[in-house]
């Protein structure tokens, strides 16, 4: 049973100019979708803009992580720190790049931030990140300068670049978050062979605030045409998949159909499946930072050049961007559950691959297991990003997205910091193995995944159905 409420909006600014009119669909559990309304009505353009703009501006900040390994000799030698400083600093970075996602979200949706508001302090922090970075010698303010400032900073955008998307497009949230996440890896491909061929000890500061400028100025500029849709909202030309409708329903609805009702934070974590979502965050994405921090240097202790070893990390961040935007195609056709399992398989079998190369000193069959570690490694993010709304719902996605992303908090610190202790203990190839080890019970356990209220894992009582009107 649905149930049709028609509702008519005006704004201030404009009292004589019609708006049409839109209706709140109603169903049985009690889900509201808001249609009537189309993305011109709301934004006056296309709402591909939602998709461009974030995309942008997560290309801006992907230098801050997957550029940074190339970066790190450099930093040592100018600033005298060691290589478990530098890898410290980006793990603090990590850490609160991740942590920052569940307060964010938590003042958006009351209303205290805005999507524009928090990328405009995000980009000021992300600046003053890399002009701590280069002018602070100690490595406790540079940590705090960058590990906490920068990666405040970053992760203000990142989060709002993602629920943004997710938001605009909640009937094809797979391709288009993966669309938009990928932009986070390849967009570090540049500044790779810039830290590798033209960074040194004499240009490394100016290179630095150079880099921060960008930053700044990019997110700043895509900050000012950000916007959120209304509470609920549905294409109009896409049919509901519990209501009446015009147009014709997306084919992704069929395998990954809507969440059941909006579920509050609080519900979410009851359920269940939110706690197995952010341990697998936490598996996953330890593995991911892992390769991301350690690769360069495995591959000059091999005995490979230099060109091989910026050469394989370009590869790993081109591939990591490009395979978030294939998965999430991919997960719209197969499923979400399907498309993570797989992909976590493929992360777990390049980190043997990788050891296996590395035996055999073959720079082709090491840029080959790159490249699954480069795809395995980053095509989750946007699966999570996606099976969040998909199980909970659009109007807590923030908040819900944010518990589970703070998962990376924990994978941070031991794939990175700790990540070092284990390849000084056990040597690369002990660690690799370990890595290896931990995506495979990863895949196991993400086997487990419910989405709920149609799997039996809803454990929270539903509200009632609102009346027609």
């Amino acid at each position: 049973m649905t149930s049709d409420r028609m509702k008519t909006r005006q704004t201030p600014a404009e009292p004589d100019r019609p708006h049409p009119a839109y209706r709140e669909v109603t169903d049985a559990r009690g889900r509201v979708y808001r249609v009537g309304e189309t993305d011109r009505d709301i934004l006056g353009h296309s709402r591909k803009f939602m998709v461009y703009l974030p995309w942008v501006s997560m290309m801006a900040i992907s230098v801050s992580e997957y550029a940074y390994g190339s970066a790190e000799d450099t930093l040592s030698a100018a600033h005298g720190w060691t290589q478990s400083d530098t890898f410290w600093i980006l793990s603090v970075w990590i850490f609160f790049q991740a942590g920052i996602a569940f307060p964010a979200g938590w003042l958006r949706e009351r209303g205290l931030l805005t999507a524009r508001r928090a990328m405009y302090i995000g980009a000021v922090m992300c600046l003053l990140g890399f002009l701590a970075l280069s002018h602070l010698r100690d490595v406790l303010p540079a940590i705090v300068g960058f590990g906490v400032v920068g990666g405040v900073g970053s992760g203000l955008i990142y989060a709002t670049c993602i629920n943004m998307v997710g938001k605009w497009f909640p009937e094809r949230r797979g391709a288009k978050t993966g669309f938009v996440n990928g932009g986070f890896a390849y967009g570090s491909l540049p500044f790779i062979f810039i830290f590798n061929y033209a960074f040194d000890t004499g240009d490394y500061d100016r290179v630095l605030d150079l880099i921060g400028c960008y930053v700044l100025i990019v997110v700043a500029v895509c900050a000012f045409f950000f916007q959120d849709p209304p509470k609920n909202w549905w294409p109009a030309d896409v049919a509901p998949p519990t209501g009446p409708g015009s147009g014709t329903s997306s084919a992704s609805l069929v395998r990954n159909p809507p969440a059941v009702r909006q579920f509050t934070p609080k519900e979410a974590v009851r359920t269940g499946m939110l706690p197995l979502m952010w341990a697998l965050i936490v598996m996953t994405a330890g593995v991911s930072i892992f390769g991301i921090s350690f690769q360069v240097d495995f591959a000059k202790e091999v005995g490979f050049g230099p060109l091989v070893a910026a050469s394989s990390m370009g590869v790993m961040a081109v591939i990591n961007g490009i395979g978030r935007a294939v998965v999430g195609w991919l997960s719209d056709l197969w499923g979400r559950r399907t498309t993570l399992v797989f992909v976590i398989v493929v992360l777990g079998l390049a980190q043997f691959g990788v050891i296996w190369a590395g035996e055999l000193e073959n720079q082709w069959l090491f840029l080959f297991f790159a490249f699954l570690s480069g795809f395995g490694g980053g095509a989750f993010y946007p699966l999570f990003a996606a099976l969040t709304p998909d199980y909970f719902g659009e109007n807590y996605n923030a908040t819900n997205y944010g518990l589970v992303y703070s998962g990376k908090l924990i994978s941070g610190l031991f794939g990175g910091g700790l990540g070092s202790m284990v390849v000084g203990a056990w040597g690369y190839d002990g660690a690799y193995a370990l890595a290896g080890g931990v995506s495979m019970v990863a895949a196991a356990l993400a086997l487990l995944l419910r989405q709920p209220g149609r799997g039996g894992t809803d454990r929270t009582p539903a509200p009632a159905p609102r009346p027609a009107t």
